[in-house]
């Protein structure tokens, strides 16, 4: 038996957000371990690559955990949380760059943001 249309989009769907949650999920996590390397020595830029990390991982693990709710029916509160993780997770790509091993945070921020990007238009 193979799958209608509609329950190939459904699919289609399910993976996009699954996708998305599992790429919050590792963005969280590498942000996570950046701000925890950084030193709060009362300097503006480590401490502003600090608080940006702290933002991002809990920006994505708040996203993840509303991609994860069955019961997620809200579209517009959706689009809105997926947007503003994408907003942050290129913000803190950003505040990344130029730090020595924070090229994987970036590229994490990064793929998150592509992800969120992709989930968005899923909705349509």
């Amino acid at each position: 038996m193979t799958p209608t249309t509609s329950e190939q989009e459904l699919y289609r769907f399910l993976e996009d957000r699954f996708a998305c949650a599992q790429a919050c999920t590792e963005c969280a996590r590498a942000c996570a371990v950046r701000a925890s390397l950084l030193d709060a020595d009362g300097t503006e830029g480590p401490e502003r690559v600090r608080r940006q990390g702290i933002l991002c991982a809990e920006v994505c693990d708040t996203t993840c955990r509303m991609l994860s709710e069955q019961n997620c029916q809200d579209q517009t509160g959706v689009r809105i949380q997926l947007e503003w993780c994408r907003a942050v997770c290129l913000d803190s790509a950003e505040a990344f760059e130029g730090w020595s091993g924070a090229r994987t945070a970036a590229e994490a921020c990064r793929a998150c943001a592509r992800a969120c990007t992709d989930f968005v238009a899923a909705l349509g």
